[in-house]
């Protein structure tokens, strides 16, 4: 991989953006890559939960701006193909069966904004702005968008994508898309230290079907969304985690997933 490193600790697939000298901004073959290294991390059996950082001062600053204006040349057809292409790596992440968290060391602005904001939960340094700036250079936050209304609500998501305005870290963390704000030289201890609290506390059958659901009732009307949840919650009690778990309670034994 020339822009993508992947490796695997204490059941942590670590996936680390390396592309320093360009702020980490996305191109096609990048894009790729990323799309690649995610999936092999949800198949890998040695791993659990996933983390998702970058080298350099920049976690993602978007799309690489020079591409972008390569684009400009292409036809209707293919730069909806190329859409599509980056569409289906958030949505990847976001749908990702793993729990993804984003260790954020810098600026995640537009494309690499909304990269952050599919991940499950993000950690970022005090000095990390975040914004999705896409109206400032003509473009549109399209793709981002439908993640974040999910994530954040309409009113919040139209304050941020119609005035593009940057967000200190701070702010972020009250817009809700960022969840905890960590000193630089603690961020990467917090986030190993959250990584394997999943790991060790919680079911990995429980936690993938968890984030699942909560993917999926939103589409749902109200009655639909009932329905679906007992059928999961039946099915669940009958899996072997639950049993397992309930016994391990029921005992007063400690248990380590």
């Amino acid at each position: 991989m020339e822009f993508v490193r992947y490796e695997v600790k204490n059941r942590v697939g670590y996936i680390t953006l390396n592309r320093p000298d360009k702020r980490n901004a996305l191109n096609h073959l990048f894009v790729t890559e990323l799309k690649t290294i995610v999936k092999r991390a949800e198949n890998d059996t040695n791993v659990k939960v996933i983390v998702l950082k970058a080298e350099g001062s920049a976690f993602c600053s978007g799309a690489d701006l020079e591409y972008l204006q390569s684009l400009q040349q292409f036809s209707y057809e293919q730069n909806l193909q190329d859409s599509i292409h980056l569409m289906e790596l958030f949505k990847l992440i976001y749908q990702l069966e793993k729990v993804v968290i984003a260790q954020v060391q810098g600026h995640a602005l537009a494309g690499g904004c909304g990269l952050a904001s599919v991940c499950d939960f993000v950690f970022s340094v005090p000095e990390a702005n975040y914004g999705y700036t896409e109206s400032r250079i003509g473009f549109v936050p399209a793709i981002v968008m439908v993640f974040l209304i999910r994530k954040i609500g309409e009113a919040k998501a139209k304050e941020l994508l119609l005035s593009g305005i940057i967000l200190t870290s701070s702010k972020a963390l009250d817009f809700g898309i960022v969840n905890w704000v960590v000193e630089e030289s603690k961020i990467e201890d917090a986030v190993n230290s959250f990584a394997q609290q999943l790991c060790v506390t919680n079911s990995e059958q429980s936690m993938m079907l968890t984030k699942k659901m909560i993917s999926e009732v939103q589409s749902l009307s109200l009655d639909e969304a009932l329905r679906y949840a007992c059928e999961k919650n039946a099915e669940a009690r009958n899996s072997e985690d639950c049993k397992r778990g309930v016994t391990a309670f029921l005992n007063k034994e400690k248990l380590n997933w």
